[in-house]
């Protein structure tokens, strides 16, 4: 037992390994939250608590989203193996598929290594057929087109979950929580806590936090007969109901609730209402296999060819050239926001380029 400034660590004069698979196009943001805890955790001990390597498939230098790189070495450079891989994705993760490295995660499961993801990872250990059967979670706007690819996953919206050797967490600021909450669990609350000091996170979050907690507190002014009408849209993507029907669940006029979308978004209930599903369609488009004629469907579209009118006027091109998330042909990815839609792009469309349609 080590006794460091003001807390106590429980020593076995061993380190814990850690094995960072970098896929191209990652996070800068999310591989700082999970590595940074670690190197704070030895600073703030004295001890090499932790060590940690940079993995992936091809080695050398592999490019985040921000222009950065990462210097990695190659999966099979590993003397030992890791305790615990994590898989830190990147866009285009639903399509990432190098079968060495799902070679290589099976065999790291049979010899019992903990294995994780952050953001969009989770995708490459459903691939490898490691996450059935397990809790997990992922980024919260990838949740829906990973159910549809792999339902025998149960999928959570929390900030990061602990399934028995399973780590995974929804990336950004996430990872410095599961973290530190390994750091609690194997050294110290104590510790946890000096490190999250050092990284001015505080209060901990705990596993069970939602991931859209801000998003929450933004809508705080919104009033909840508007917050219970977004709700229900959202459950009712596939079979989309009536304005007049909406209305009468939440219990004022339609006159009322039209008032109100224009008010605080800047549009009608009905393209409030279009345009999520068709952010849910860019989803599907971009992260499953789904047909374009499938997603219309489960989208809410009972016309293709409306649909992709629509989906064209908002995001500036057709479905069935948007199956990627960032096309190696652009320079930057373009992801518009709810928010962004609403304000800019789909107004304009709504307004003054396609007729006001439920469907």
């Amino acid at each position: 037992m080590v006794i460091q400034g003001e807390f106590t660590i429980m020593s076995n004069n061993s380190t814990s390994s850690f094995a960072f698979v970098i896929l191209p196009k990652f996070s800068g943001m999310t591989i700082s939250a999970l590595v940074e805890p670690l190197r704070i955790a030895n600073y703030c001990s004295g001890e090499d608590l932790y060590r940690w390597q940079y993995l992936s498939v091809e080695g050398g230098h592999i490019p985040s989203c921000s222009g950065m790189s990462v210097a990695t070495e190659m999966l099979q450079s590993l003397e030992n193996d890791p305790d615990t891989v994590i898989i830190c994705g990147g866009w285009n993760a639903a399509r990432y598929d190098k079968p060495e490295l799902l070679k290589w995660l099976r065999l790291m499961a049979r010899k019992g290594v903990t294995l994780g993801s952050a953001e969009t990872g989770a995708y490459v250990l459903a691939r490898a057929g490691l996450l059935s059967g397990h809790q997990a979670t992922i980024h919260w706007h990838c949740k829906q087109a990973l159910e549809e690819s792999y339902p025998d996953i149960h999928l959570t919206e929390q900030l990061y979950h602990y399934d028995q050797k399973r780590m995974t967490c929804a990336g950004g600021t996430s990872g410095l929580d599961m973290m530190l909450k390994h750091i609690e669990q194997h050294h110290s609350r104590a510790l946890a806590l000096e490190v999250a000091d050092q990284l001015l996170h505080a209060p901990l979050r705990s596993s069970d936090r939602a991931q859209l907690e801000s998003a929450e507190n933004l809508q705080a002014p919104i009033p909840l007969v508007l917050q219970q009408a977004i709700r229900i849209m959202e459950e009712h993507i596939e079979d989309p109901i009536k304005i007049p029907e909406l209305t009468g669940r939440v219990g004022i006029s339609q006159r009322k609730l039209e008032r109100l979308f224009n008010r605080y978004f800047n549009c009608s209930a009905v393209a409030f209402y279009r345009i999520v599903r068709l952010q849910q369609a860019r989803v599907l488009l971009t992260q499953t296999d789904m047909s374009v004629l499938d997603i219309c469907i489960a989208c809410g579209f009972t016309s293709s060819s409306y649909f992709s009118k629509s989906y064209t006027a908002l995001f500036g091109v057709r479905p069935r050239d948007h199956r990627t998330d960032w096309p190696d042909s652009e320079a930057s990815p373009s992801w518009p926001g709810l928010s962004t839609s609403t304000s800019h792009a789909a107004r304009r469309y709504v307004e003054d380029m396609l007729p006001v349609s439920p469907a």
